[in-house]
């Protein structure tokens, strides 16, 4: 299987159960940016449920600005704030601990493009899986792409339906099981074992 995908922050259990089992991954980058998508926000299950983590970007007065070109906005330390609500979700996990240190420089490093920082979350993620990520990049942008099979809708986020297996989660006993968060759920509760469930999901 050959994919057509979108390089997202920390991105969606989807989006990994489909690279786990690609033949070969394609990265559209020459996509315009659009808003309330998973381009610059992931979701995980703190203390109180499920919490979107969101990136601030500098706005642009182009109305259609590629992603590839959209900036990080730095004037406060939303890194920072990530990095407490990780802590305050997944603490307790079994694997937070096993994987901090691996994640601890991506919210020290200041990026200036988000697509940067997009490429270097997942980077590291493929790597505390175990996951090899050789991948191409798009050169231009096409509707349609009769040479993949095209997952780049799974970049929206709350619209994607697929339902997958249940995994124990840190508060799954006082909130009930939260489906397709952001990859690091998966991460910091099945350690070693995520990457056998991601490829034994169905797409």
């Amino acid at each position: 299987m050959n994919i057509l995908i979108y390089p997202s922050y920390f991105p969606t259990i989807s989006h990994y159960v489909a690279m786990a089992q690609a033949d070969s991954i394609t990265f559209e980058t020459e996509d315009n940016f659009q808003k309330q998508t998973n381009r610059n926000r992931t979701y995980i299950y703190s203390p109180n449920g499920i919490q979107l983590l969101n990136i601030p970007i500098k706005h642009s007065k182009e109305r259609h600005q590629k992603t590839k070109e959209v900036r990080l906005e730095t004037a406060f330390d939303w890194q920072k704030q990530h990095f407490k609500s990780l802590e305050a979700a997944y603490r307790t996990s079994p694997f937070f601990e096993y994987f901090e240190d691996e994640l601890t420089p991506v919210f020290n490093k200041k990026h200036t493009f988000l697509v940067d920082l997009n490429f270097e979350t997942m980077e590291i993620v493929s790597k505390c899986l175990r996951l090899k990520l050789e991948f191409n990049n798009t050169k231009e942008y096409f509707h349609e792409v009769p040479d993949y099979t095209d997952f780049r809708f799974l970049i929206n986020g709350k619209k994607e339906t697929k339902i997958f297996e249940n995994y124990t989660q840190v508060f799954g006993e006082k909130h009930g099981f939260i489906n397709n968060l952001s990859i690091l759920d998966l991460m910091f509760n099945e350690g070693k074992f995520a990457l056998d469930y991601l490829k034994n999901q169905k797409l």
